[in-house]
């Protein structure tokens, strides 16, 4: 549906974003992942039509050449407002910007609000709404013309977690009616909301794919262990076993990586009884797109220092 080709955008103290090329499919939805100073914002404003890319391309495939604005609805992180307007008079007018008449402009708008759930406040003034309300509004704003593919700027970083849980259903959603590419540095709602992930990190993006596959390429056997006194005697002993392959301690929990999962699992809870470890929690899993998160970023810094 959307092409990104080559996308660059250079400023006076270098690249914000550097060859960045990836395409948006029909009814995906897909999460831009990267720390802050990544390159996503600036992505998603080359994507929008905001500002020029430095060098690349955007196609949109229904669209040979000409302005592709008109396919494209955008939220941006930090949404302004005229405080003093209602809802639906904000509505009304952001459709009129894109030439829809003022009688469909209503019927959309109502139509919008219902959709987003928000109906009750249309005559309330703006100033009064809520985070969660105002991201819901934003939506509806970026939806108003119909678009082909919605792009939102962290939709949820912003909200408390009722309204981030309120937005995440609301896209959850809208992906049956549209394309979405949203930016977002909260991990576990990528994990929840999307179908695809591009992650980006100093202007380029350094993994991408569907979140399953990535997850599956890169997930890697741990087993949690939680104690109820000082853990590094214990972290010890375990990092020193055949079947671990790294340890790492993060809020109180020993993370113990593992080549063989059944075998390490029996080898633990034997030591644990043997030995008599005062264990409050023995988790077995796996790496988390956090955990990927941070071993691509790191290894990436580690490349930069080469």
């Amino acid at each position: 549906m959307i092409k990104a080709k080559e996308l660059t955008k250079m400023y006076d103290k270098g690249y914000a974003v550097k060859n960045v090329s990836f395409e948006l499919s029909p009814g995906k939805c897909v999460a831009l992942l990267g720390p802050n100073g990544a390159g996503k914002t600036t992505t998603l404003k080359m994507i929008s039509g905001l500002i020029a890319p430095t060098k690349g391309e955007v196609k949109f495939s229904e669209k040979k050449g000409g302005d592709i604005r008109q396919h494209i609805g955008y939220l941006p992180q930090h949404p302004q407002y005229h405080g003093w307007m209602t809802a639906v008079e904000f509505l009304v007018y952001v459709a009129q910007l894109s030439h829809i008449s003022k009688k469909e402009a209503i019927k959309q708008s109502d139509r919008l609000l219902k959709r987003v759930g928000i109906a009750e406040a249309k005559n309330k003034r703006i100033a009064k709404f809520s985070g969660g309300m105002k991201q819901r509004l934003g939506i509806a704003q970026a939806l108003i013309h119909k678009p082909k593919v919605l792009l939102l700027d962290e939709p949820v970083s912003a909200l408390d977690p009722i309204g981030r849980r309120d937005v995440l259903n609301l896209m959850e959603e809208l992906k049956q009616e549209t394309t979405l590419l949203y930016s977002t540095h909260i991990l576990s709602d990528a994990e929840e909301a999307s179908d695809e992930i591009l992650l980006m990190h100093k202007g380029t993006i350094v993994e991408s794919g569907p979140l399953h596959q990535v997850k599956k390429q890169n997930q890697i056997d741990k087993i949690s262990l939680r104690f109820t006194e000082n853990m590094e005697v214990y972290a010890d002993q375990i990092a020193n076993m055949e079947t671990v392959t790294k340890t790492e301690v993060k809020k109180q929990v020993l993370h113990v990586h593992v080549n063989n999962i059944h075998l390490a699992r029996e080898q633990l809870l034997e030591k644990a009884n043997e030995e008599k470890w005062p264990l409050l929690q023995f988790e077995v899993g796996q790496t988390t797109l956090e955990d990927l998160f941070m071993k691509v970023v790191n290894e990436h810094a580690m490349e930069d220092n080469l």
